[in-house]
């Protein structure tokens, strides 16, 4: 390493821990304020301004808000977004001064496709990575199954995001779990982001605004999950003038009205969905249904120039019904009051108060009870925004989340029905935190992001805590070899207002950015984060049924320690971008259950439950094309996730023999190609393709007959794997020809789900023949080709 590389290395490190405020010798002054839409006053997230001969700017945070401190004199302002028009402009800075500006939509925009709308060199130098944007015009426009627009569907087309195959629950990150994944609408905690069983994601795609997936670097604002973040924000709604759009599709269809409150002051969005292919079964005579709907609810008003209150919400039920003997019921609810307050040009402030709810029914008819369970939390939460000057800024503040779990309750429907009413003990926690983070340019090359964040946890006191010999509640029996539920000696009643046991948790966040040119530079990141609640499930895609625990005296919090490096690149004046991640993560304390575990109305599921560890390692690459008639981007994946659970102590032998085992969402190889040709005003076209490796399984590899039952004989845990999967989707999008004074716009969107028909493995079982007596192996499949239509519009 030369000499001088040696210094900046040095200047980089010690910047880190003894940053200082630059004094130039000239006085700094301040221009501050927000960045909006001209047709609707809807503010812009993550909009560049960028003052090119000073080689510095800003970004407006999740409310439109920018500030930056510049010396004084004359600079050439540069604003960019994505989708909209640029303004430059020349300002005199010689006072403290707030502008606003807003943007004008490009209709025909040929760059809508981008990943990211991070098109500025600043981005180059940012030290922020890991981290994918994905705007609502291309998610709209990718081909998907039934033709419903999904927002979970479109992040699987990203490096490093993966799922348990077609009609799973959730998205997998990393080779992490499905519950390690942080998923925000409005800052509120959705702790289930599918419907019908993984077919659709809860998101209306009408009402995103802003759409972001940390995978790694993540700042310490974020906590509580382990694996990823996924944070969406939805639209405030049109102050200027009433609007109406919606579409029609082949099982769905969605509506979504906005407009003014009070003119340019506030605002009001609603926006509503539903399936109704239940509705045809009933044409046939079939008893059978299932369906889901959901609301998109916000009001914004401006108070003056330094306040404003938004209150948004979201409703959401899925219903599935097997001749009314069978009706299963679940859903999120939230609801998230926020006030910003602008304190000074430098310090913009949120405060929010937040309520969120999972709920998960069962309606029996045919046994003659009702089965109730969910988990509910209220979390406040205050948050700032100071801009110190060019190079420096802060992010700061503090989050206090209660929560209340139901496991279960079982409620007779009737007096004759024979059941008795029987309830789980509810189980309570309080986690609460503390974070800084700083994101500070040491010079035009080196620019780090450091923050330090506090977690604290408190499992509470409940109506039933149990009690075991030796505080061991899994026994081990080495003569058999086998893991069983220890006996209950006592079961005591303890006060909520006392605490049953806590954690503490320092969770250290650094990135840092080495820019070798404006159209290149080196990333690397570290952070280790906390997560205290848990999904019971023992399947590689979670159910509804499955149900959320927190940590205590039993159940340790996930911690994790992960590691990035990567190099990221603009070629050809920016038309081409190439990103390369490597990446290896470790968690501590992931549960595992013991052979034979019984998740489902478990009483005490820490009879049934291991600590273990898992680990996660790969390479991430994306190639995207940004301008042009055709666009897209090319996604793969190289990667091993891992889980092991040893013994408790030298004689134990765990989980497998205490061995390192494939995870049940372990892929080696993920491919994605997304491409997108628009061959006049009229057209576009789009396609993906997918290949991906098998999950992971275990088949028997024997068998043996005990008492005339033939009993199979398994091997090691996840040793097996289905067969490679692979699909092509096509899509064509018309967008038909209207007089430009009119407000009413169309399309329709023409989509093929797998064109070749592949019958991918969703899973495969063993039986044996009636006919032969032999043995076979049964794949199950879920969807083949799957033509769709649908109608947009607004007006």
């Amino acid at each position: 390493m030369n000499k001088k590389l040696k210094t900046r290395f040095l200047a980089s490190l010690l910047g880190i821990f003894f940053f200082h405020l630059q004094a130039t010798g000239q006085e700094l002054y301040t221009l501050n304020g927000t960045i909006s839409d001209i047709s609707s006053n809807e503010t812009l997230i993550g909009v560049n301004v960028i003052f090119p001969e000073a080689k510095t700017g800003v970004v407006t945070n999740d409310y439109g808000y920018y500030s930056i401190k510049l010396p004084e004199g004359n600079y050439e302002l540069q604003i960019s977004y994505i989708g909209y028009q640029s303004i430059r402009k020349t300002i005199n800075l010689d006072s403290d001064k707030k502008m606003d500006f807003q943007l004008t939509e490009v209709s025909e925009n040929l760059e809508e496709v981008l990943v990211t709308s991070n098109i500025e060199g600043l981005n180059i130098r940012k030290p922020e990575m890991s981290v994918n944007r994905l705007s609502i015009n291309t998610i709209q426009k990718l081909p998907v199954v039934f033709g419903e627009v999904d927002v979970v569907k479109s992040l699987l087309l990203l490096p490093g995001v993966s799922n348990a195959g077609e009609g799973s629950s959730g998205f997998n990150v990393r080779g992490g779990a499905v519950d390690q994944n942080l998923i925000l609408l409005d800052e509120a905690t959705i702790f289930n982001s599918s419907h019908l069983f993984g077919l659709f994601s809860v998101f209306n795609p009408d009402a995103i605004k802003d759409l972001k997936l940390y995978k790694g670097g993540i700042p310490a604002e974020y906590g509580g999950r382990v694996s990823s973040v996924l944070d969406i924000y939805q639209r405030d709604g049109n102050s200027k003038e009433f609007k109406v759009q919606g579409g029609i599709g082949a099982i769905s269809s969605r509506l979504l009205a906005e407009g003014p409150i009070v003119k340019d002051k506030g605002s009001f969005l609603i926006g509503a969905r539903s399936s109704y292919a239940h509705l045809f079964l009933k044409l046939t005579d079939n008893e059978n249904s299932a369906y889901f709907y959901d609301l998109n609810t916000k009001l914004s008003y401006k108070l003056d120039e330094s306040n404003k209150l938004l209150l948004s919400g979201y409703f959401g039920r899925d219903v599935f019904n097997i001749s009314q003997n069978f009706e299963n019921t679940y859903g999120n609810a939230v609801v998230n009051l926020r006030w910003n307050h602008i304190f000074s040009d430098n310090i913009f402030s949120n405060l929010s108060a937040i309520y969120s709810d999972y709920y998960y029914g069962l309606n029996l008819n045919f046994v003659g009870f009702n089965w109730d369970s969910g988990i509910k939390n209220l979390n406040l939460k205050y948050d700032f925004n100071h801009y110190i000057n060019e190079d420096f800024q802060l992010k700061y503040g503090l989050h206090n989340t209660y929560y209340e779990f139901n496991p279960g309750e079982i409620e007779p429907i009737d007096e004759d029905s024979g059941i008795n009413y029987f309830k789980l003990s509810n189980k309570y926690a309080l986690e609460n935190a503390v974070y800084i983070s700083a994101e500070h340019r040491l010079n035009d090359q080196f620019s780090v992001e450091y923050g330090l964040r506090w977690s604290n946890f408190f499992r509470l006191g409940q109506d039933e805590v149990n009690q075991y010999e030796n505080d061991n509640p899994v026994n081990y029996d080495p003569e058999t070899d086998i893991y069983s539920e220890a006996e209950i000696l006592e079961t005591n009643s303890i006060s909520r207002s006392e605490i049953l046991k806590s954690y503490n948790n320092f969770e250290p966040r650094i990135a840092i950015s080495y820019a070798l040119n404006d159209n290149e530079s080196i990333k690397a990141s570290y952070n280790r984060m906390s997560q205290y609640l848990h999904l019971i499930s023992n399947t590689s895609s979670p159910t509804p049924l499955d149900v959320w625990a927190p940590s205590g005296e039993y159940i340790k919090p996930q911690l994790l320690d992960q590691y990035a490096i990567g190099y990221f690149r603009y070629f050809q004046n920016r038309a081409y971008s190439l990103e390369v991640e490597s990446f290896y993560k470790q968690i501590d304390n992931r549960i595992d259950y013991i052979d034979g575990a019984n998740l489902i109305a478990n009483t005490a599921i820490e009879r049934v439950i291991l600590n273990g560890e898992s680990r996660a390692y790969g390479v991430e690459l994306l190639l995207r094309k940004n301008t042009g008639k055709f666009t897209g981007w090319l996604a793969y994946t190289l990667s091993r996730s891992e889980q092991r659970t040893p013994g408790r102590t030298a004689f134990e032998p765990g989980i497998n023999n205490g061995e390192w085992y494939n995870s049940n969402y372990d892929k080696t190889h993920d491919l994605s190609i997304t491409g997108s040709y628009e061959l006049n005003r009229k057209w576009q076209f789009n396609a993906n393709f997918i290949f991906q490796t098998g999950l992971a399984t275990t088949f028997p590899t024997a068998q043996y007959e005990f008492q005339g039952i033939t009993v199979p004989v398994y091997g090691e845990r996840n040793a097996n794997r289905l067969p490679e999967y692979h699909r092509l989707d096509l899509s064509a999008t018309l967008t038909p020809q209207k007089n430009k004074d009119s407000k009413f716009k169309s399309s329709w969107n023409f989509g093929i789900y797998n064109v070749f028909n592949r019958q991918n493995a969703y899973s495969i079982s063993f039986r044996e023949n009636s006919d032969t007596n032999q043995n076979e192996a049964v794949r199950l499949s879920l969807f083949g080709i799957i033509p769709s239509i649908t109608y947009n519009f607004k007006f």
